[in-house]
């Protein structure tokens, strides 16, 4: 657990997760940190990376043995999740390959599907992204206009997505389409595209963010992209709204950890910088202020820490409540924003400084109230429960 907390520990942290906590710690101290630069600086991390992952067993934690994975449960995603906000990795699109998009392919695909894709997922040899934002629709899924328009053994696929995190490397995409445009909500359908060497699909430019420079962010076009009909996750048409909204949950609680990883190694930095920092002759964590400041993030991080892990011990015993994890990401989102801002603060000028890690973790905060569900969506959702 963070050294903010050195006592606590969450109700679902087991041996199992402190023995992968520190394994994942030290993979990471190894083969991440050394290269984060540089990868800022291409705009995504090295593809053999994604098999170093997986032959260090962290791409398949809560998937199946016979598959390659660990057969774990959630919590074991949520380690590494934290552990790479630890060491300011927001290069690799972990959370949208392990805990969010291979759990689309282990809890709808079909048998042939899992023995075909699975194996791939969990060795790194197949990176998985998801396309559901398009230039003209973010949160109101039901209104994509990317269509899958059968013909004989194949879709034929017509559209474009933005925002596609591991839009570089992926080579499966999973694609939010409408198999039928007439039907609303009801005809929207999860495509897996195969995309190495696949006439009609075309990688856009990187996106410019404000921060994560490291993570291979772009535009997704496809032209007359033929995808096998086998390829429908799931077997059935028209189900892919309901296999959204039912992973949206995990979706957010993938979010709201890593915030909360995020508010506490912000607190840290900011006590470190404090206690080494003089002003007027003596240390700034001496003023009164600067105390006081510090006292109150690092109560709201382990009020935002009590939250999360809560939700997730919840969603570990199979009780995926939408709401609950829609708090969660909506509180953890909010506040650790305001922890990382006060505590930028802290460092005065040289918080302003991206060579300081508290400004890069200025820059990559802000996102985290708008993707997966702006904190607008999540109000709404809370709201329906009143």
């Amino acid at each position: 657990m963070s050294e903010l907390f050195p006592k606590y520990r969450p109700s679902w942290e087991t041996e199992q997760h402190r023995e992968l906590r520190r394994h994942a710690a030290e993979f990471l101290r190894k083969e991440s940190v050394p290269n984060q630069e540089r990868w800022d600086e291409q705009h995504m991390v090295d593809r053999e990376f994604w098999n170093k992952a997986g032959d260090a067993g962290l791409l398949g934690l809560d998937l199946p043995e016979e598959f390659g994975g660990a057969g774990g449960d959630f919590g074991l995603q949520m380690v590494v999740q934290e552990e790479l906000i630890h060491v300011l990795n927001t290069a690799l699109g972990f959370s949208v390959h392990a805990p969010i998009v291979s759990h689309y392919i282990q809890s709808y695909g079909t048998t042939e599907q899992r023995e075909r894709w699975l194996p791939g997922i969990i060795s790194g040899d197949l990176v998985l992204a998801i396309a559901m934002t398009e230039p003209g629709t973010g949160s109101d899924l039901q209104a994509i206009t990317t269509t899958a328009r059968r013909e004989g053994d194949h879709y034929v696929i017509n559209g474009s997505k933005t925002f596609i995190s591991n839009g570089t490397h992926c080579d499966l995409l999973v694609i939010v389409a409408k198999t039928d445009p007439s039907q609303g909500a009801a005809g929207v359908s999860l495509i897996v595209a195969e995309v190495n060497d696949l006439p009609g699909f075309e990688r856009g430019r990187v996106l410019k963010k404000l921060g994560q420079p490291g993570q291979d962010t772009r535009e997704l076009f496809f032209s007359d992209m033929r995808v096998p009909v086998v390829n429908l996750l799931g077997g059935q048409e028209g189900m892919g709204f309901y296999q959204l909204m039912e992973q949206l949950g995990r979706e957010r609680l993938t979010a709201a950890i890593a915030c909360a990883a995020l508010a506490e190694t912000a607190v840290l930095a900011a006590v470190d910088y404090a206690k080494q920092r003089e002003a007027f002759g003596r240390p700034l964590i001496k003023f009164q202020n600067t105390k006081f400041v510090l006292a109150e993030c690092k109560t709201e991080a382990f009020a935002i820490r009590s939250l999360v892990d809560n939700c997730v011990q919840q969603y570990i015993d199979g009780d995926n409540d939408a709401v609950s994890a829609s708090m969660a990401k909506l509180y953890a989102a909010e506040q650790s924003d305001k922890i990382v801002d006060r505590c930028l603060q802290i460092f005065g000028g040289y918080g302003y400084m991206m060579d300081y890690p508290i400004a890069q973790m200025y820059a990559a905060s802000r996102p985290n109230r708008i993707y997966g569900g702006t904190s607008e969506i999540m109000k709404e959702i809370i709201s329906r429960a009143l």
